[in-house]
């Protein structure tokens, strides 16, 4: 009796253990191969600028990412935001140190002090996002009164007036999204290529 009770459990037991290895199968080949190359392959499709890094190109190379901020160190480039992570994409990270740390508050003091003596301006005058990383470490944007602050330098050592340089800033100054959504912003890339363009 005892017997034919454990037979027929054991048949129960190996008639769910094949459907459950076929499901499994199957949602492997579903959901590890053929959503993950439908979805590359229709992003690719509707999105082609995006699913390729958002590239920027400029005489046929490709020079960086609309995404990725770059350091610039020269005067007739405008500067990018400080980066936690050394602008480097594979190691985005921002700062984990809190507002009231002495290490953060030293770091913003002598920063400002440098900005202050490039610009020629107040550290009063300094915006915050001059001093200060973004959460990822490589925010690829300034805000125009960022911008702002490095016309003079930037307009001396291209022999450009203020007036073509702030131009330059507007025309790449994207609003808020839909209007409310995020910040006034400037690409700081694209700002100092369309610079280039006036003066190579």
């Amino acid at each position: 009796m005892n017997t034919h009770i454990d037979s027929n459990i054991d048949d129960a037991a190996a008639g769910s253990l094949l459907p459950a290895i076929r499901f499994s199968i199957i949602s492997i080949l579903v959901f590890g191969l053929l959503y993950p190359v439908l979805a590359t392959y229709t992003g690719g499709l509707l999105f082609p600028v995006q699913a390729n890094g958002s590239l920027i190109m400029y005489d046929g190379k490709a020079v960086g990412s609309s995404l990725v901020a770059q350091n610039f160190v020269s005067d007739r480039y405008f500067q990018s935001r400080p980066s936690a992570a050394n602008y480097d994409p594979r190691a985005m990270a921002g700062s984990n140190l809190a507002p009231t740390n002495p290490a953060l508050r030293e770091r913003i003091a002598e920063s400002s002090k440098g900005i202050a003596a490039r610009e020629n301006i107040a550290v009063t005058g300094i915006p915050v996002d001059m001093v200060t990383a973004s959460g990822s470490g490589i925010d690829p944007h300034i805000s125009p009164e960022a911008a702002k602050v490095q016309v003079a330098r930037v307009a001396k050592a291209r022999g450009l007036s203020a007036a073509q340089v702030q131009a330059a800033i507007e025309a790449n100054t994207k609003m808020p999204t839909f209007g409310v959504l995020g910040q006034a912003r400037v690409n700081v890339l694209q700002l100092n290529l369309a610079l280039d363009a006036i003066t190579p």
